[in-house]
């Protein structure tokens, strides 16, 4: 049995429960009208195309700003890619944090938990491959910009090179908030 073929739910609620107590501690009182005006929604939206291959994602997200300093949010991620031989399907959610020490510097904490169906053919179509498990991500990262836009680098703590969907544990990002 592979690592990555059981849904790690400790795991996953002792990280929650740190992603979303921690700002607290830090956040001023904010009576209930004030809510709405501390979300922010964004999220990501990816399209590749190649020599017979095609690849979307679609990654909704929203932020609650708890002050200047911290925000924590939930998002949804959707991914789809076919190339000559196989097609990949990648759906789940994520948690994140965010810290901003000063206004164009952001660090991140975002813990991702992808279910993904992978169908490979092999031997001209005569055989099919399928392969189905849950691929957790930690990723930490760094990132400068202004209020809405923030460009920066991450790095996947948990990254395996086999069941891993990208070839590198470093990966670039853009976050849009509104």
């Amino acid at each position: 049995m592979r690592k990555t073929d059981y849904f790690p739910a400790p795991l996953l609620f002792l990280l929650c429960l740190f992603l979303f107590l921690t700002p607290s501690c830090f956040s001023q009182n904010s009576g209930p009208d004030n809510f709405w005006n501390k979300v922010r929604f964004g999220g990501g939206i990816g399209l590749g195309f190649g020599n017979g291959s095609f690849s979307g994602a679609l990654s909704p997200s929203a932020l609650y700003e708890f002050n200047d300093y911290f925000a924590t949010g939930a998002g949804l991620t959707i991914n789809y890619s076919k190339f000559r031989e196989s097609k990949l399907l990648a759906y789940g959610g994520s948690v994140l944090t965010l810290f901003n020490p000063i206004p164009a510097v952001q660090l991140s904490a975002e813990f991702e938990q992808l279910r993904v169906n992978r169908e490979l053919e092999v031997f001209n179509g005569s055989n099919v491959v399928e392969d189905n498990y849950w691929l957790p991500a930690l990723y930490m990262g760094i990132g400068f910009g202004s209020r809405n836009v923030t460009v920066g680098v991450r790095y996947d703590v948990l990254y395996d090179t086999e069941t891993s969907l990208y070839a590198d544990p470093w990966a670039p990002f853009v976050r849009v908030y509104f």
